[in-house]
C-alpha cells in the first residue's frame, strides 16, 4: 500500500502541482501534515495532509472554509480535493502569522486585536453554519474531566459538577458559530485586505456552536502569548458594546468560559506530554493556570475556584517534570 508521501505526490501532480518544490510547513497539535507547494512561476500553494482516522474528515474543513468565504472572510480557497484519501490543496494565505507579526512589532497588538475581535462580533451577526455540533454546557463541563485525569489525578466528579452549576448560572442559552481555536498561531494579518478580511483564519475544522464569548477567550487567553491586560479589557468591553450585552453580565459569562478552557487546556497538555511525548506543551502551563487562577477569582466562581484550589497542584517544576514522564504503555 503506497506511504502518506506517495499518496500526497500523486494528489499533487493531479492537481496540476507534480512539479513544485515541497517546503514542509510547521503542524499543529494533531496528525495533520501541511506542506508549501511552489511552482516554476513562483506561485504557491498549500497541501493539506490528514489521514483519514486519525484527524477530523477534510470534508469538515472544506464545508466550514467556504461558509466563511461566503461571509466575507479571509478562509483559504479549497483548489483541489481528496476526501477518500484526506488531502486538500489550499490557497496560500502567507506566513504573517499574528504571533510572528507581533514579535516583530509589538504596537500592532491593539490593531491586530481590534481586527480579529471584529470577526467574531461578525460572526455573532449571522446564523451559525447548519449541522454544526453544538458545544453545550454538558459537553463543556465533562471535558474538563481531562484536567483531573492527565494532569491533577483524583475523581473528576466535584470539578466537572462545579463548572456544570457554574456555567448553567452564568453562560446564557446564545448561540454563534465559534471556531474554537481562535489564536494567534491560527490568525494572520493580511493587510493588503480590507475590511474584515484583513485577518487570514487557519484551523477552523472544528468548529461548533456555543456562546460567542467562548472565541473571544480563545484570542484573549492566549496559552502561548501574553495579551496586554489593557488590550484585553478593550477587546472584551468592545465586544460587549457591539453585541448589546450587559457589561457586569458579559464579565461573568467571559471568566466562566475562560475557566473551562484553561483548565481543559491544562488537562490537554498533561495529556499530550504523557500520551505523545510532546513535552513542549508543559511550558506552556504555567501561563494557562495563571489565566485560569484570574477567571476563577471573579465572584460568582467562587465554588468552583474552591474546588480547584483543593485537588489541583500548582504547576510547580517538580509537577511539570513528572508530567514529562511517559504513561505506562506508551
Amino acid at each position: 500500500m503506497p506511504d502518506r508521501d506517495h499518496l500526497a505526490a500523486d494528489f499533487a501532480a493531479r492537481a496540476g502541482w507534480g512539479a513544485a518544490r515541497r517546503l514542509p510547513l510547521a503542524g499543529d497539535a494533531s496528525a495533520r501534515r501541511y506542506v508549501r507547494l511552489v511552482a516554476a512561476s513562483g506561485a504557491t500553494s498549500v497541501l493539506m495532509d490528514a489521514p483519514p482516522g486519525l484527524v477530523e474528515p477534510v470534508a469538515d474543513f472544506t464545508r466550514v472554509a467556504r461558509h466563511l468565504r461566503n461571509l466575507g472572510l479571509s478562509a483559504p480557497e479549497v483548489l483541489a480535493e481528496d476526501p477518500a484519501q484526506g488531502f486538500l490543496l489550499l490557497e496560500d494565505l502567507g506566513d504573517a502569522l499574528f504571533a510572528r507579526r507581533l514579535e516583530a512589532d509589538p504596537d500592532l497588538e491593539a490593531p491586530l486585536y481590534t481586527a480579529a475581535t471584529d470577526v467574531l462580533v461578525h460572526l455573532n451577526t449571522v446564523p451559525p453554519l447548519e449541522g454544526l455540533p453544538v458545544y453545550d454546557i454538558a459537553v463543556m463541563a465533562d471535558y474538563v474531566s481531562v484536567l483531573p485525569e492527565h494532569y491533577a489525578g483524583g475523581d473528576a466528579a466535584p470539578l466537572v459538577a462545579a463548572m456544570r452549576d457554574a456555567l448553567t448560572r452564568l453562560v446564557p442559552d446564545t448561540e454563534a458559530m465559534i471556531l474554537r481555536d481562535y489564536h494567534a498561531e491560527n490568525l494572520l494579518w493580511l493587510p493588503d485586505r480590507t475590511g474584515l478580511a484583513c485577518v487570514g483564519l487557519l484551523d477552523f475544522q472544528l468548529a461548533m456552536r456555543c456562546h460567542p464569548a467562548y472565541d473571544l477567550v480563545s484570542l484573549l487567553q492566549d496559552a502561548r502569548r501574553d495579551v496586554a491586560p489593557a488590550v484585553e479589557a478593550a477587546m472584551v468591553a468592545r465586544f460587549a458594546a457591539a453585541t448589546g450585552a450587559d457589561p457586569g453580565a458579559f464579565a461573568a459569562t467571559y471568566a466562566a468560559l475562560g475557566a473551562q478552557r484553561n483548565l481543559r487546556i491544562i488537562g490537554l497538555f498533561a495529556r499530550l506530554a504523557r500520551e505523545a511525548g510532546k513535552t513542549r506543551y508543559l511550558a506552556m502551563i504555567p501561563r494557562v493556570w495563571a489565566l485560569a487562577q484570574r477567571c476563577l477569582s471573579h465572584p460568582e466562581l467562587a465554588d468552583l475556584a474552591e474546588i480547584v484550589t483543593k485537588s489541583t497542584p500548582a504547576p510547580a517544576a517538580d509537577h511539570l517534570q513528572a508530567l514529562a514522564v511517559p504513561c505506562p504503555g506508551q
